[in-house]
């Protein structure tokens, strides 16, 4: 059989490669030796509040379960189009919103929306491996350019405008970020914008992240930018992380209104809709009781982060740049994995990083990811700990850590 050229360009997603050797080594060890700690996931341990639950039940029990519009139910576009107004002080109309399945089928659409072949698309790195897929998938170029902690691991106006070529097409940036959990601050990135406006580039932003911001510098959507800065952005969000609705698979693209119905279009053939059970529930999101559990919950991660970062930089996995939001922390092994006498890189990805997290999987019983999939910027040093799990857990993942670490 043939394969196509752009499904063997994608590479395998390392993150849930080590998940199926955490899971298969947890069933191994399940009578002799305490659980596996999974810190290597990003999915909130919290599940959707009582009144979402409620509202799918419904949902089902009354019948409302046939299509919706491609865009989605215009009640959801309209509840998301207020909490940007309330939380983030943006002016986002309805039109400009089209609910998708899952944060994925946003960054889908908006790229073969505005993605020709050969097109570069400027990215951090490190930076979240799928997001530079759905760029190869439209037949674009994922460029990468290497970040540091002074940069909060982040791109810069004055590196966008370095990297920029009669080939580029546009930006992907995140904020906060998966892996670092760190953001962009607002001036550099409106005038990230500016630059990419004035080239008649895009500006593609994934802020599934942005309702877990803890800092309030960084905790502003790029659609509050002013005048038509805002209006030309294009967010990529998610009912998934903040929410609390990671299985049910809905999210939300925001465009520039002529940009709507060509997106509609290509929706319409694509998905005709996103879950209407889903949407139905999401209404929920935004009642009072919902936002006030939502913020609840913002603070116990906030506490969990708060917890968790020193503790790693005590043991010496350091975290180079405190998270301002999202629930990672990415963390420089190296200093440990010498110790341990893991060899460095390997040309084959393996070494460093990688064998670090198998390693610490059979030494300690905790899953973590390892920097491979994130980019290439140094990803043999760092390991990726998520902190969307409970208190308890990172407690005791903290004291395994010090036993095998001493």
């Amino acid at each position: 059989m043939r394969i196509a050229q752009r499904a063997q360009r994608i590479e395998p997603f390392y993150v849930m490669e080590v998940a199926k050797a955490a899971a298969s080594l947890a069933s191994e060890f399940a009578q002799t030796r305490e659980p596996m700690i999974f810190l290597n996931i990003g999915e909130p341990d919290f599940t959707a509040p009582p009144l979402v639950a409620e509202a799918a039940a419904r949902a089902i029990a009354q019948g409302n379960t046939q299509y919706t519009e491609a865009t989605g139910l215009l009640a959801l576009r309209e509840k998301i189009s207020a909490w940007y107004a309330s939380r983030f002080k943006a002016d986002v109309a309805p039109s400009r919103i089209i609910i998708t399945a899952g944060a994925s089928a946003a960054l889908q659409l908006a790229c073969l929306a505005l993605i020709e072949a050969g097109d570069e698309i400027l990215m951090p790195d490190p930076s979240y491996p799928c997001n530079r897929h759905f760029v190869g998938a439209a037949e674009g170029r994922a460029i990468l350019i290497p970040t540091t902690a002074e940069e909060r691991f982040q791109l810069t106006r004055a590196k966008v405008e370095a990297a920029w070529t009669k080939n580029t097409r546009g930006v992907l940036l995140a904020s906060p970020s998966n892996p670092t959990g760190t953001s962009i601050a607002p001036d550099e990135l409106q005038r990230i914008h500016e630059f990419v406006h004035s080239r008649g580039g895009i500006t593609l932003i994934d802020e599934i992240y942005l309702g877990l911001s803890y800092e309030e510098h960084f905790g502003h959507s790029a659609l509050a930018m002013p005048g038509e800065l805002g209006q030309s952005v294009i967010s990529i969000n998610s009912f998934s992380k903040y929410f609390s609705m990671t299985g049910w698979r809905l999210g939300w693209l925001v465009v520039p209104e002529a940009l709507a119905p060509v997106v509609e279009r290509i929706a319409q053939n694509l998905f005709i809709c996103a879950s209407t059970v889903a949407q139905q529930a999401a209404l929920a999101c935004f009642e009072p009781d919902s936002l006030a559990e939502y913020e609840r919950r913002r603070l116990a991660f906030k506490a969990r982060r708060d917890y968790f970062i020193p503790e790693l930089n005590r043991l010496g996995l350091t975290v180079p740049v405190m998270p301002d939001g999202a629930f990672y922390a990415y963390a420089d092994c190296s200093k440990i994995a010498a110790q341990w006498g893991l060899a460095g890189a390997q040309a084959d990805g393996t070494g460093g990083s990688w064998d670090f997290a198998f390693e610490l999987m059979r030494r300690a019983h905790l899953a973590v990811t390892p920097g491979r999939d994130f980019g290439h910027a140094a990803p043999e040093k760092f390991v990726r700990f998520s902190t969307a799990s409970s208190m308890a857990n990172l407690k005791e993942a903290i004291a395994r850590l010090e036993k095998v670490i001493g």
